[in-house]
């Protein structure tokens, strides 16, 4: 699919707002969370700062920026530095290739559904990933401590494992969309069906694989609290801890856009092609929708032992990505 020619300072004007988007999204979900646990827990959640514990964001962010940056004194210093800063940058900018519209004309100037469209963006954003596994990695082993040591061990098998069956599970709709750029994949969708209907099994398969990709409950075994302290930011306080935190609600948002993009259609709405110039709305529906599956999971899932998710990651979800995409790239050859 292609589109009319972008100015430079257009796309710059547009990542810098997109940016701002994003980390907004990341505070609010935080509250979001907050706010869902404790209805799931029957208690009130954040409601001291503003009204409804709008402000709690902020507040949070105030305590982060004001609080101490210890340096542990045997830590390695640079990668210590460097590892939240790996996370949060690739983070952020796996999300600049997820389209959230079909582009628009204002005043003249055409305005990408993207912050950057290439040829490539599914590639780029599982390479983006797998470079932000390095950040939580060195900071368990720069921070010189066996709790951080082990989460960040703990890290590289469970991101590696998982890795393996989240690019297995797109390869079903790559074949089906015939593209590896979104946009195309999205608009592959509105000729044909909704991937979310004959990729059922892949959309499981990735979601599962998303949750153990993010750390997030009850795959959340490298930062356990129970065992490990915090895991690989055992040692890490103030902004560099937060960083941390960013770079996983950020990778949640990101998965989240991913599955809508790959599985749900992306910003377009169903049946009706008029609501289309809509599309980011309904682009923010349907993620909105996911990342409340993601905290639902938190409050209602027990945390699995460490034998049960390596043997669900290799044993399980392996083997059904591989037997999906076979059965996927048969069936597209046949037709």
């Amino acid at each position: 699919m292609t589109h009319p020619a972008e100015v430079w300072w257009v796309s710059l004007i547009k990542a810098v707002i997109i940016i701002n988007l994003v980390m907004v999204a990341f505070a609010y979900t935080t509250w979001l969370e907050r706010k869902l646990l404790g209805r799931m827990q029957l208690r009130y959640g954040p409601n001291r700062a503003g009204p409804f514990g709008l402000l709690q964001p902020i507040a949070d962010l105030v305590k982060l920026v004001r609080k101490e940056s210890f340096f542990p004194a045997t830590a390695h210093e640079v990668p210590y530095v460097a590892a939240p800063v790996i996370a949060c940058f690739t983070a952020l900018a796996a999300f600049s290739v997820i389209p959230f519209g079909q582009g628009w004309t204002i005043d003249g100037y055409y305005v990408g559904g993207a912050v950057v469209n290439v040829p490539i963006s599914l590639l780029l954003i599982f390479a983006l990933g797998s470079i932000g596994v390095y950040g939580f990695i060195v900071a368990g082993w720069s921070s010189d401590s066996k709790y951080a040591m082990l989460g960040s061990m703990r890290t590289c098998a469970q991101l590696v494992s998982y890795e393996v069956s989240l690019a297995l599970s797109v390869l079903g709709v790559v074949l089906m969309g015939r593209s590896l750029n979104l946009f195309d994949i999205v608009e592959r969708q509105q000729s044909t069906v909704w991937f979310f209907l004959p990729q059922c099994v892949g959309l499981g398969i990735f979601l599962l694989g998303g949750i153990a990709e993010t750390s997030r409950p009850p795959f959340d075994l490298p930062e356990a609290d129970t065992e490990l302290v915090a895991g690989y930011h055992t040692e890490y306080a103030g902004m560099r801890w937060g960083l941390f935190q960013t770079a996983e609600y950020i990778n949640m948002i990101v998965l989240s856009g991913l599955a809508v993009t790959l599985f749900f259609d992306g910003w377009h709405f169903p049946w009706v092609h008029a609501l289309d110039r809509l599309g980011p709305i309904w682009f923010l529906l349907k993620l909105g929708a996911l990342v409340t599956g993601f905290i639902w999971l938190r409050a209602a899932q027990p945390r699995l032992r460490y034998d049960q998710l390596m043997r669900l990651g290799w044993k399980v979800l392996l083997p059904l990505a591989t037997v999906n995409a076979l059965v996927t790239a048969l069936v597209v050859v046949w037709a």
